[in-house]
């Protein structure tokens, strides 16, 4: 007669209300259902430094819509990530989100200027 294989007593037992909440919280997480296909940075942009990441993401090849647009995609790349991001990394990517920040900031400043003195 074979051997009966021993249960896994180390496995958690999962309620059926424990596992529906399980699965409405993995839907309400918004990032994992975003398809969208509009822009495409090149590949391993995000591995090099802040100034590169916010120069590159500011360019119009990159981002048609100005440099808002490529401070969602670094946003997005960030929440993506989460935990999986190291210190490092985190660090050089705020960077970047701080100098396209501060260049959007220029950028409207500037056209408010341009637009008072018309």
């Amino acid at each position: 007669m074979a051997a009966l294989k021993p249960k896994d007593r180390n496995k958690k037992r999962i309620s059926r209300r424990g596992r529906a909440r399980a699965t409405k919280a993995a839907a309400n997480r918004w990032i994992a259902t975003v398809g969208t296909d509009s822009t495409h940075p090149p590949e391993g942009l995000f591995a090099k430094n802040a100034s590169t990441i916010a120069r590159t993401l500011a360019s119009k090849k990159v981002s048609p819509k100005g440099p808002l647009s490529g401070l969602r995609m670094l946003i997005y790349f960030i929440n993506r990530a989460g935990s999986r991001l190291s210190v490092t990394r985190r660090t050089e990517m705020e960077k970047a989100k701080t100098l396209l920040s501060n260049r959007i900031r220029k950028n409207k400043f500037s056209a408010l200027k341009r637009s008072r003195s018309l």
